[in-house]
């Protein structure tokens, strides 16, 4: 076990002569080779430099989230944003050298067929002539993050950011809900024509980019992007079918329960968080309170689990306080030289301080139960599958809710769970979106508020907009930061949902099983490809026939079984 502590990693900016000349000299070593074992030990080497380059880009992209205003930590994520396509442009020379080497079967049997396929996925979505848009797209996606990151809203004479402002949405006194819901979507019409104008050139960007490569959208070119290697755009469309047709009538009556619930005659945007008229469960404590007692449950879910967050403490990885100038949102990624990962978030004393953490501790137990694959692509499964361990996680941890929930820990169940059926609509919405955004490119930011809009009544027909132009535009996608910098990603929430249902009704029945299978596939890390780590782990697809219908029926079931009160009048 690593005993760096994370602000003891050195930081190093990647000289990109040295680094060119480096594989140089590999490349030359690789064609020269007159043996397998030669050309394997050549791969290795090449693996390594890529790790050490990758570690030191995931501490520049940190050290400037935790920071967007510091003028260093910028400066090395300018760097990155830069000279990114150029490294790439020599990672994918070697590659196409590799995937033509005479000893090509002897690397995939050392490595694996699917490391092979990782590169030549990769060697299809670039090549040096798209470089300059690479460049461009770092830059749209940084200036995106420095407007959210830098939002002061202000409301009753109180200065909140984007992240902190989430306690108000959940506040008991409705005038305060919409003060607030008001102040934040008024920062989307006040900035609008910059968000506008971003996502704009993203999309076009974008667009230019897959043609660029010989795609005909961009969709099909992020498909491969994002390996996909096991299903398409018309299995996921068949999934969203699924959605509409056994989960949006599910949601809308858990809104109507809802409704009720908060003794509402109409439930508005303003109301859409606040879960109970007492208000939604929020830990006992405060950030150290939560971590200790977050020390406590991982050190009794397992042997593995124990040694792992005693890592995460010992070695400083956990980036959790809200602040100023702090990137929005939560995320998890790792310094793969030191086998060490990394998890960032934004606590703000709602209910997702403890989603959050178990989120991306289920995302940093994967990764470091996959430290010591033997190559970078193996360190992480695609998004789909990385999202498994994290929601996963997330009901793994159920029997310890009560470490930081108290009396409200079965309000936090009900929470919870109901959480995980709204959230499949809203996925799926934001999925589609994206779908039509890139097969109409050239729509306007008038048109695709208004496509927003139609999703929003396809998948989500409860939302009433009424009294928030921002919303009534159809401009609460915005806030997604994932639309602007990881187009489709989304749908890997539900899919990986669906599976993270599985585990949780596993659990109910034999929690002993499901953990084991749990830790199985994090074992795997990216060395399988999606479809066979659900099939690894003993897990339905979500692709396949009945499958999210059945888990959203018993979870459905199980919510009425449990707290019928709060289901009365769905």
């Amino acid at each position: 076990m690593s005993t760096v502590s994370f602000h003891e990693i050195p930081y190093k900016r990647p000289d990109i002569s040295g680094l060119t000349s480096t594989y140089a000299t590999l490349s030359q070593r690789l064609e020269s080779s007159q043996s397998a074992d030669e050309a394997i030990a050549v791969v290795r080497d090449w693996n390594s430099e890529r790790i050490s380059v990758g570690t030191m880009g995931s501490l520049a992209e940190v050290h400037f989230t935790q920071n967007v205003a510091d003028v260093s930590a910028k400066a090395e994520k300018l760097f990155y944003d830069e000279h990114g396509p150029s490294i790439a442009e020599l990672d994918n020379a070697f590659s196409l050298m590799l995937l033509s080497s005479p000893f090509r079967d002897a690397i995939a049997l050392t490595f694996g067929e699917l490391f092979l396929t990782r590169l030549k996925n990769a060697s299809l979505t670039f090549e040096p002539s798209i470089k300059d848009l690479l460049v461009r797209e770092s830059e749209l996606c940084r200036e995106y993050n420095e407007l959210t990151a830098s939002a002061h809203i202000e409301v009753d004479g109180v200065t909140y950011n984007l992240s902190t402002i989430g306690k108000l949405v959940i506040d008991l006194d409705r005038g305060l809900r919409q003060r607030s819901i008001s102040a934040m979507y008024n920062f989307l019409t006040i900035h609008a024509e910059q968000l506008d104008k971003i996502y704009d050139d993203l999309v076009k960007l974008r667009h230019e980019k897959a043609q660029r490569l010989g795609f005909p959208t961009y969709t099909e070119f992020r498909y491969v992007e994002f390996g996909r290697v096991d299903y398409n755009a018309e299995d996921v469309e068949r999934f969203r079918a699924q959605v509409r047709e056994h989960v949006v009538p599910l949601v809308n009556k858990l809104r109507t329960a809802q409704t009720h619930r908060l003794g509402l005659e109409k439930l508005t945007i303003a109301d859409e968080k606040l879960q109970f008229p007492d208000g939604n469960p929020v830990a006992s404590g405060d950030h150290d309170w939560i971590v200790e007692r977050a020390h406590r449950m991982y050190s009794e879910l397992s042997g593995e689990t124990k040694e792992f967050f005693q890592l995460m403490l010992d070695s400083d990885l956990l980036d959790l306080k809200s602040r100023d100038n702090k990137a929005t949102g939560g995320y998890c990624t790792s310094f793969s030289t030191h086998g060490l990962p990394f998890i960032f978030a934004n606590f703000n004393k709602t209910t997702h301080d403890i989603e959050v953490l178990t989120h991306e501790a289920g995302h940093a137990f994967q990764a470091y139960r996959s430290r010591n694959h033997i190559v970078p692509e193996y360190y992480w499964p695609t998004a789909e599958a990385c999202e498994i361990h994290s929601m996963g996680m997330e009901f793994l941890t159920w029997p310890w809710m009560n470490l930081f929930f108290e009396d409200q820990t079965d309000k936090f169940r009900f929470y919870h769970l109901q959480g995980a059926l709204l959230f499949l609509p809203y996925g799926c919405a934001v999925d589609h979106f994206q779908h039509w955004i890139y097969a109409n490119p050239d729509a306007t930011p008038q048109a695709r508020n208004a496509q927003w809009r139609e999703m929003e009544k396809t998948y989500m027909p409860w939302r009433d907009t009424s009294g928030y132009p921002a919303v009534e535009e159809g401009r609460t996608w915005q806030f997604q930061r994932h639309i602007y910098e990881s187009p489709f990603y989304y749908i890997d929430y539900a899919l990986a949902q669906t599976c993270a249902l599985q585990y949780w009704k596993w659990a109910e029945h034999d929690r002993p099983a499901a953990f084991s299978s749990y830790l199985k596939i994090c074992d795997v890390g990216g060395s399988q490809a999606f479809l066979d780590i659900v099939k690894t782990g003993g897990l339905t697809s979500p692709f396949a026939t009945g499958c999210l219908k059945d888990i959203v029926d018993y979870a459905y079931t199980w919510l009425g079984e449990h707290y019928s009160s709060e289901l009365k009048g769905a």
